[in-house]
């Protein structure tokens, strides 16, 4: 089963790009320069950033619905990113690289199934879920922090 994997819109995030430190926090929002790779994922492009990037750590409701599972939780956004990430049958790098949990939903946001695995075998995992019909997309996280990193839903 074909399967699409699609970042955040930088959208929402533009305003806060070069915002001084001072306006930032006032926001909830940290700014960091990214001293080591693999380690600061970008939830737009669905990459890590290079060393010596700026990324904002920023809180994301990852869950909108008006359920139980309605959730937030820390992401880095890449400062100047404003690419999504839009690919069909494609698992980037800064997924395959993580343990990551997959959470399936219904088109009404209630928690049907999830799976942890190791992104190298992150495919069997979305035909698995998706065996339901009862799913109607997938969120990512990672799993040792919890922190969102990308929808999946069918292509």
């Amino acid at each position: 089963m074909s399967f699409r994997i699609r970042g955040l819109s930088p959208a929402p995030f533009l305003a806060c790009f070069g915002l001084p430190d001072a306006e930032l926090a006032a926001l909830g929002i940290v700014r960091h320069v990214v001293d080591s790779q693999p380690g600061y994922p970008d939830r737009i492009e669905l990459r890590d950033a290079a060393i010596g990037d700026t990324v904002l750590l920023l809180n994301h409701v990852c869950q909108d619905a008006d359920t139980p599972y309605r959730a937030s939780h820390a992401i880095f956004i890449r400062e100047g990113a404003t690419q999504t990430y839009d690919a069909v049958d494609q698992v980037p790098e800064s997924m395959r690289i993580r343990l990551l949990s997959l959470r399936g939903y219904t088109n009404g946001g209630m928690m049907v199934d999830a799976e942890v695995v190791e992104g190298t075998a992150i495919e069997s995992v979305i035909a698995r879920l998706f065996e339901n019909p009862a799913v109607s997309y997938i969120h990512v996280h990672n799993a040792k922090r919890g922190c969102y990193a990308g929808r999946i839903d069918r292509a």
